[in-house]
């Protein structure tokens, strides 16, 4: 399920890459530029992006980086393969969606160490347990990680695929829940079900990785196959500075939220202290093997992600298609990246 997928406004336009010495007028000792395209409009998955611009820890590594949204939540690969960008975060399984249509794009950091999705239930007294999900009305966006998803959990109560009855509900699992239009849906824990919850609707949630996922990296950071490693100039500050705003959330976790706070004048404060609060609550920055916020992507949970991504239909089950979607995750590249420096 690609995190907060959604189709906004139409005609975004991204900035091309800055280049230094430019016959434009460029400065000639201008800093190299990186473009970053957002999977979503911004929220506090993004904090450690935001929070290193507001700090400037972009510019201590020579790199001037614009933060863009997206149009939709496919615009990300489809600019980098076209040069427009330099990074986009993605879902993972996006990730592997589109490696698996031919674009040339490769993970290089990971924003959110583990699983966003879950089932939501508006009615936890109703449905306490995943059993209790069956002969229930849930609504899906209709993205094919959604099912995925919604079977894992189904799973977990020893129910089938065709126990619920599946409503496409689109992106609107806030309202749909919120007035009963439907039992449960697929959706984010950290977004909806905060949404939801500040509301004051009575929700039940069932993560996805408590119930039969391994604890993938959700959201990831994505450069252009053929600038990594060969082309670290951009890439590689970009990282220098995501890992070290990583550094500093671990040791001030609110500064990191001013900061974003502070970035996005537009936003709703109250939201993003909610959201950024249930995702530090849990560890979704961290991973799970040593406990602190870390952007590194770990090499075992490709694997792990990968395995139950094709067992449930987000991926193709080929052995071609296997390797494709494998070589497009680079999990040593920040440790790379620092010892190029």
């Amino acid at each position: 399920m690609g995190p907060f997928v959604t189709m906004m406004a139409a005609g975004l336009a991204v900035l091309a890459l800055v280049a230094c010495g430019d016959d434009e007028g460029a400065e000639l000792d201008a800093p190299p530029g990186a473009t970053i395209v957002l999977d979503f409009q911004p929220n506090a998955v993004h904090a450690p992006l935001y929070a290193a611009e507001a700090e400037g820890l972009f510019a201590e590594q020579g790199v001037e980086v614009e933060i863009r949204e997206p149009g939709s939540t496919a615009d990300g690969a489809k600019l980098l393969e076209a040069g427009r960008a330099d990074l986009a975060v993605l879902d993972v399984n996006d990730v592997g969606i589109v490696r698996e249509r031919g674009l040339d794009v490769v993970a290089v950091a990971a924003l959110i160490q583990r699983p966003l999705a879950s089932v939501i239930t508006s009615d936890p007294s109703a449905i306490p347990t995943p059993a209790d999900l069956a002969g229930a009305e849930v609504g899906v966006t209709g993205v094919r990680s959604d099912d995925a998803v919604l079977d894992t959990v189904l799973e977990a109560g020893e129910l089938g695929p065709g126990s619920v009855d599946r409503v496409t509900i689109g992106f609107a699992a806030v309202p749909a829940l919120a007035s009963g239009r439907v039992d449960a849906a697929t959706a984010f824990w950290n977004a909806e079900g905060v949404e939801l919850r500040r509301r004051g609707v009575p929700i039940g949630e069932f993560r996805v990785d408590e119930l039969g996922a391994p604890r993938y990296p959700e959201l990831v950071l994505v450069a252009r196959g053929d600038r990594m490693p060969d082309e670290p100039e951009v890439v590689c500050p970009v990282l220098e500075g995501v890992a070290r705003s990583f550094d500093a959330m671990e040791r001030d976790s609110e500064a990191t939220l001013k900061a974003m706070i502070g970035e996005l004048e537009a936003s709703d404060p109250g939201s993003l202290r909610a959201q950024f609060a249930e995702l530090i609550a849990a560890d979704a920055f961290s991973p799970v093997e040593n406990g602190r916020a870390d952007p590194a992507l770990r090499a075992e949970t490709i694997p792990q992600w990968q395995r139950w991504a094709t067992k449930r239909g987000v991926l193709e089950a080929g052995a071609a298609a296997q390797a494709e979607v494998s070589d497009g995750f680079a999990p040593d590249q920040i440790r790379e990246c620092a010892l190029r420096g």
